[in-house]
Protein backbone atom coordinates (compact mmCIF):
# COMPACT_ATOMS: atom_id res chain seq x y z
CA UNK A 1 0.00 0.00 0.00
CA UNK A 2 2.06 2.82 -1.40
CA UNK A 3 1.21 6.43 -2.69
CA UNK A 4 2.35 8.01 -5.34
CA UNK A 5 3.79 12.19 -4.80
CA UNK A 6 4.08 14.32 -8.13
CA UNK A 7 5.24 17.43 -8.85
CA UNK A 8 3.15 18.04 -12.12
CA UNK A 9 5.26 20.88 -14.01
CA UNK A 10 5.12 22.32 -17.34
CA UNK A 11 8.23 20.27 -18.47
CA UNK A 12 8.43 17.54 -15.78
CA UNK A 13 6.48 15.62 -13.34
CA UNK A 14 8.90 15.01 -10.15
CA UNK A 15 7.86 11.97 -8.68
CA UNK A 16 7.99 10.18 -5.45
CA UNK A 17 6.29 7.25 -3.39
CA UNK A 18 5.94 6.63 -0.05
CA UNK A 19 7.66 3.56 2.14
CA UNK A 20 4.77 0.68 2.18
CA UNK A 21 4.03 2.05 5.94
CA UNK A 22 2.95 5.34 4.49
CA UNK A 23 5.70 7.25 6.68
CA UNK A 24 8.37 8.40 5.08
CA UNK A 25 8.92 9.75 1.18
CA UNK A 26 11.38 9.41 -1.67
CA UNK A 27 12.19 10.66 -4.51
CA UNK A 28 12.15 8.02 -7.68
CA UNK A 29 12.20 10.21 -10.82
CA UNK A 30 11.70 13.42 -12.41
CA UNK A 31 9.37 12.40 -15.95
CA UNK A 32 10.48 14.76 -18.89
CA UNK A 33 7.15 15.47 -20.20
CA UNK A 34 6.59 14.58 -24.27
CA UNK A 35 3.00 13.46 -24.97
CA UNK A 36 0.16 13.35 -22.53
CA UNK A 37 -0.13 9.50 -23.43
CA UNK A 38 3.48 8.98 -22.95
CA UNK A 39 2.94 10.48 -19.62
CA UNK A 40 0.33 8.28 -18.28
CA UNK A 41 1.98 5.03 -19.71
CA UNK A 42 5.22 5.81 -17.54
CA UNK A 43 2.60 7.35 -14.71
CA UNK A 44 1.24 3.52 -15.04
CA UNK A 45 3.93 1.82 -15.14
CA UNK A 46 5.26 2.86 -11.69
CA UNK A 47 1.72 2.61 -10.34
CA UNK A 48 2.34 -1.08 -10.59
CA UNK A 49 6.08 -1.67 -9.97
CA UNK A 50 5.71 -0.05 -6.86
CA UNK A 51 1.84 -1.43 -5.63
CA UNK A 52 0.57 2.38 -5.55
CA UNK A 53 -2.87 2.39 -4.26
CA UNK A 54 -3.45 6.32 -4.14
CA UNK A 55 -1.42 9.64 -5.50
CA UNK A 56 -1.61 13.16 -4.60
CA UNK A 57 -0.83 15.43 -6.91
CA UNK A 58 0.79 18.84 -5.78
CA UNK A 59 -1.48 22.03 -6.05
CA UNK A 60 -0.35 25.42 -6.60
CA UNK A 61 -2.21 27.81 -4.88
CA UNK A 62 -1.48 32.13 -5.19
CA UNK A 63 -0.62 32.92 -1.51
CA UNK A 64 -3.89 34.14 -0.91
CA UNK A 65 -5.37 30.61 -1.43
CA UNK A 66 -6.96 30.96 -4.54
CA UNK A 67 -6.54 28.49 -6.91
CA UNK A 68 -4.89 30.29 -10.43
CA UNK A 69 -4.25 29.22 -13.93
CA UNK A 70 -1.54 26.81 -12.76
CA UNK A 71 -3.75 25.44 -10.64
CA UNK A 72 -6.10 24.61 -13.00
CA UNK A 73 -3.90 23.05 -15.29
CA UNK A 74 -3.22 20.31 -12.33
CA UNK A 75 -6.92 20.12 -11.46
CA UNK A 76 -7.22 19.03 -15.53
CA UNK A 77 -4.47 16.33 -14.58
CA UNK A 78 -5.55 15.12 -11.64
CA UNK A 79 -9.28 14.59 -13.09
CA UNK A 80 -7.07 12.53 -16.07
CA UNK A 81 -5.34 10.66 -13.34
CA UNK A 82 -8.29 9.94 -12.02
CA UNK A 83 -9.60 7.99 -15.51
CA UNK A 84 -6.96 6.93 -16.96
CA UNK A 85 -5.43 5.13 -13.64
CA UNK A 86 -8.67 4.23 -11.32
CA UNK A 87 -6.90 5.33 -8.27
CA UNK A 88 -8.11 8.22 -5.51
CA UNK A 89 -6.08 10.99 -6.30
CA UNK A 90 -5.50 13.91 -3.54
CA UNK A 91 -4.77 17.49 -4.22
CA UNK A 92 -2.35 18.90 -1.89
CA UNK A 93 -1.45 22.29 -1.59
CA UNK A 94 2.17 22.72 -2.73
CA UNK A 95 2.94 26.70 -1.53
CA UNK A 96 6.77 27.03 -1.31
CA UNK A 97 7.67 23.42 -1.81
CA UNK A 98 9.64 24.13 -4.52
CA UNK A 99 11.29 26.98 -2.63
CA UNK A 100 11.96 24.44 0.42
CA UNK A 101 13.13 22.07 -1.90
CA UNK A 102 16.16 24.60 -3.65
CA UNK A 103 16.56 25.96 -0.26
CA UNK A 104 17.58 21.90 1.17
CA UNK A 105 19.84 21.47 -1.79
CA UNK A 106 21.47 24.56 -1.65
CA UNK A 107 22.02 24.00 2.24
CA UNK A 108 23.73 20.25 1.02
CA UNK A 109 25.95 22.61 -1.28
CA UNK A 110 24.48 20.82 -4.22
CA UNK A 111 25.89 22.29 -7.79
CA UNK A 112 23.30 24.44 -9.51
CA UNK A 113 23.45 21.48 -12.56
CA UNK A 114 22.75 18.84 -10.14
CA UNK A 115 19.77 20.95 -8.36
CA UNK A 116 18.33 21.48 -11.93
CA UNK A 117 18.44 17.35 -12.58
CA UNK A 118 16.71 16.86 -8.81
CA UNK A 119 14.38 19.69 -8.15
CA UNK A 120 11.37 18.54 -9.54
CA UNK A 121 11.79 15.12 -7.59
CA UNK A 122 12.53 16.53 -4.32
CA UNK A 123 9.50 18.79 -4.47
CA UNK A 124 7.55 16.17 -5.19
CA UNK A 125 9.43 14.19 -2.09
CA UNK A 126 8.20 17.52 -0.21
CA UNK A 127 4.34 17.61 -1.18
CA UNK A 128 3.89 13.46 -0.61
CA UNK A 129 5.66 13.89 2.92
CA UNK A 130 3.40 16.79 3.85
CA UNK A 131 0.19 14.72 2.78
CA UNK A 132 1.38 11.83 5.20
CA UNK A 133 2.30 13.71 7.66
CA UNK A 134 -0.81 15.05 7.86
CA UNK A 135 -2.77 11.47 7.01
CA UNK A 136 -0.94 10.52 10.40
CA UNK A 137 -2.38 12.75 12.57
CA UNK A 138 -5.28 11.94 11.31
Amino acid sequence: MRILGLDYGDKTIGVAVSDAFGWTAQGIETIRRKKPEDDMNRLGELVRAYEVTEIVVGLPKNMDGTVGPRGEICLAFADTLKETLHLPVHLWDERLTTVSAERTLLEADVSRKKRKQVIDKMAAVFILQGFLDYKSKR
